[in-house]
């Protein structure tokens, strides 16, 4: 073990980065995060520190400074080019310079670049972004502050370019060598219920008997393992409101930062009779990533399910929930694509058993992540009549193309609605809830204890249910002043969803110092109408949070509509760029240049390069002793024409590691498992090659992983996997196992005049509500089909049925709980 002095890296490379402090402020539905970064040059000569890291999609990057000494340096936004040639022009004439730029592949990955620290100098880099905050299906607000950055994946041809994310330097997350802290104030016009962390919380101190401000802090030693989710519960959440942030003072009027912006929140409560109406009729697309990081256990500690072994589940779920008469498929993805119909099938029992068997069989064995090409072919395959196409996209969320993938949804967005969900630590913001927003759908993010079933059902009942449409806003305000939007019109909103709404209010009025906005929209066919006013003279506002945010949703939109011209269009470009500046938001075409032009001189010799590193997550299952050739690596680090020279490599490095193992046990599991290892990127005869096996290898050592112990089938699931798609269960051994009785214990109590699948139908009832209420969540809608099944029986003895089942299943169900 080499001994180093300072931070280190796992490889011993001393690194400058010394500690991360974040300040969150919160004000309702939108928070600023302040971030400070220390740095210092602990080496003998001038080095340049690259630090590539996260931030939530949405985000809008509103100001970056540096303190070297005692001396602040604030940046100004930039050209990206002008200011990457300041900043190279700054360290060749030995002048200290701060570049902080946004990825061409992805919005929500900074790279920020410090350069020319002279020995034992200290260096504090801020920076400030405002962002909204999601909300979830509980009503709870999240904000992620993504410590976490895993490896994107670029497809095959793919022009990595110089943009941040191919300059990514990653270590495992427990051995980051430097450390964070953050705390929150959060601020809110209802009392706030409580705060909760997928990480350790010092406890809520409340500022106020109202409880409408409070702070909170993360507990001291976190360890870069996952990403930092807080979220935030609020009182009376459904109250529409306008808030109004007057203009920078020292903006020109008629500019965007020289107006008052308005920010209008909507976030409409559905009533319980349209909650409990459900449609028969769409196209349920599930498209399902099935690259080789899928094969990552959903979360650390001991017991947890593989990723793709957590979406057979899921997929499970999905088909026995589905409407009899709806349509289906389910397309796997990662290098190619594979769909388990050639076109989308009316769903059936017949259809649903062929797809169970297929999912069965499904595994984490498609090379890389390219979720572009089956996204393609699903968009030029004609909508069916009467059946809207719902897609639901199940992805770890690592791909380098993520604007491009953005594109391509927004393009489709009129034939589709898509429900998306990242899956894991790490997986891009920017294209899980992008993909969502631009397709009228709704972002589920799987994280820590998380379990992925209950998520997804909340987004089938969103696309179950009726949601509000039609939307229209009208602003009233007087003649002299003229409403120009910043975002694009809400086309939906969904059931436990919230549309924020921005516009700049230009000129001046000398009477009414008020205006209004009239929002109308439709939900399940009724129509419903919102009247709100504001203020047209706002107190002054330093922080132009609504302003930033406003910019950044205007920027965003422009962003595409340069993109989609392929640049053709003139003057788009120029007109983010001259925003950006203007606003200080941060953008594609632009970057954030600091020079600190202290008693520099010229440079001589060469600058020092060091990659801050940043975290990313590896699980257990994704290694292999100290060397890494997991299935995600490969499919990352290795194209297809080098795959020879990688195999002879990396089983020379297992070779080496199982001939110096004296337990035959383990060598005999590590050539198992690097056997199952190599399966999708190897065939059977180049691995028997590599691993030297008998010729009599087993076809099956190649088809599954090193044995592991049979785990026990959740009841549950079992249950679930017996009932039939229209809704009622048989009167089998699997049932009576799952009730945990004989055959004969389960039969003989059976009302003689009822029939034997309604029997066994409300056994299954009555055992779901009766053992399985804390996961209503995720059996609610195969439950709601068995009622239905039930009632089209016509049976009149079914009061008796739900009786003989409680004294067999020893529970006390009521038959108007069962909604019989």
């Amino acid at each position: 073990m080499v001994n180093c002095c300072g931070l280190v890296t796992v490889k011993n490379e001393p690194v400058p980065l010394k500690s991360i402090v974040v300040e969150v402020s919160v004000q309702g539905h939108v928070a600023t995060v302040s971030s400070t970064l220390q740095y210092e040059n602990q080496e003998q000569s001038p080095l340049e520190a690259i630090f590539v890291f996260p931030l939530p999609g949405e985000a809008a990057v509103c100001r970056f400074s540096a303190k070297i000494g005692q001396t602040e340096v604030v940046a100004e936004v930039q050209e990206k080019q002008k200011a990457q040639e300041q900043y190279d022009d700054a360290l060749s004439s030995g002048q200290q310079a701060f570049l902080l730029e946004e990825s061409d592949e992805s919005p929500d990955v900074f790279k920020l670049s410090v350069g020319s620290l002279p020995p034992g100098e200290k260096a504090s880099v801020s920076l400030d972004y405002v962002t909204e905050l999601a909300v979830q299906a509980d009503d709870g607000l999240r904000l992620c502050l993504p410590a976490v950055l895993n490896p994107r994946y670029l497809p095959q041809g793919s022009d990595s370019g110089s943009g941040g994310s191919a300059q990514v330097s990653s270590v495992p997350a427990g051995s980051v060598p430097y450390s964070l802290s953050l705390s929150a104030h959060v601020s809110s016009p209802h009392p706030i219920s409580r705060v909760e962390s997928n990480c350790p919380l010092d406890p809520l101190n409340y500022l106020n008997t109202e409880k409408t401000q409070a702070t909170v802090s993360l507990a001291a030693g976190h360890q870069f393992d996952r990403d930092v989710e807080l979220l935030l519960y609020y009182q009376d959440t459904y109250q529409p409101t306008a808030i109004v942030e007057a203009a920078q003072a020292s903006a020109k009027p008629g500019s965007l930062m020289g107006d008052p912006v308005v920010m209008l929140s909507l976030y409409p409560e559905f009533p319980k009779d349209v909650m409990s109406s459900m449609t028969s009729h769409g196209e349920f697309l599930f498209v399902v990533d099935r690259s080789g990081s899928m094969e990552c256990p959903m979360h650390l500690g001991s017991g947890s399910q593989d990723r793709i072994g957590s979406a057979r589940d899921t997929l499970l779920l999905l088909l026995k929930s589905l409407p009899m008469g709806c349509y289906f498929n389910i397309i796997g993805f990662g290098s190619s694509y594979e769909s388990f119909f050639p076109k989308s099938v009316e769903y059936s029992q017949k259809t649903m058993d062929e797809a169970l068997q297929k999912v069965k069989e499904m595994r984490a064995d498609l090379g890389g992540t390219e979720i572009l090409q089956p996204l393609k072919h699903i968009y030029s395959q004609p909508c069916l009549p009467d059946q809207p196409r719902q897609l639901f996209l199940f992805t770890d969320g690592e791909v380098g193309n993520t604007k491009e993938v953005l594109d391509l949804v927004k393009t489709n967005a009129g034939s589709h609605r898509c429900f998306s969900f990242g899956i894991g630590e790490g997986a891009s913001t920017a294209l899980i809830s992008g993909v969502a927003k631009q397709a009228r759908g709704h972002a589920q993010f799987i994280t820590g204890q998380d379990r992925m079933q209950p998520k997804v059902m909340q987004s089938l009942r969103f696309a179950l249910q009726p949601a509000v449409v039609d939307i229209s806003v009208k602003w009233n305000v007087p003649k002299e002043v003229s409403v120009t939007p910043l975002s694009p019109p809400i086309r939906v909103v969904f059931q436990g969803q919230r549309a924020l709404l921005y516009a700049q209010l230009t000129g001046e009025s000398s009477g009414d110092t008020e205006g209004s906005v009239t929002v109308k929209y439709s939900l399940a066919k009724q129509p419903v109408e919102n009247q709100l006013s504001f203020s047209l003279k706002p107190t002054e506002n330093t922080g132009m949070t609504v302003h930033r945010l406003g910019a950044r949703t205007l920027i965003q939109s422009l962003e595409v509509e340069e993109r989609e011209q392929d640049g053709e269009k003139e003057g788009v470009k120029e007109k983010v760029i001259e925003l950006s500046v203007q606003s200080g938001v941060s953008s594609a075409f632009t970057a954030f240049i600091a020079v600190h032009k202290g008693d520099g001189e010229a440079l001589h010799g060469p600058l020092l390069h060091r990659h801050v590193p940043t975290p990313m997550l590896k699980l257990r299952g994704c290694s292999l002793t100290d060397w890494d050739f997991s299935s995600s690596v490969l499919e990352r680090d290795m194209k297809l024409s080098e795959l020879d020279e990688k195999a002879d490599q990396l089983v020379c490095s297992a070779s080496k590691f199982v001939v110096g193992t004296k337990s035959m046990s383990a060598k005999n599991k590590t050539e198992g498992l690097l056997a199952s290892r190599v399966k999708g990127f190897f065939s059977k005869q180049r691995a028997c090659e590599v691993l030297e096996c008998d010729e009599d290898c087993d076809e099956e050592d190649f088809d599954s992983p090193a044995p592991t112990s049979k785990p026990v089938r959740d009841p549950l699931l079992q249950l679930i996997s017996l009932q039939k798609a229209s809704g009622s269960w048989v009167l089998e051994a699997a049932l009576a196992e799952v009730l945990v009785k004989t055959e004969e214990e389960v039969s003989k109590p059976k009302p003689a005049q009822v029939d034997q699948e309604v029997w066994a139908t409300v056994l299954a009832l009555v055992w779901l509500y009766g053992f399985k209420m804390e996961a209503q969540e995720e059996w609610q809608f195969l439950a709601m089909k068995a009622v239905s099944w039930i009632q089209a029986q016509k049976v009149a003895s079914v009061s008796e049925c739900v009786q003989a089942g409680n004294t067999l299943l020893g529970c006390q169900v009521q038959k108007d709980t069962l909604g019989l």
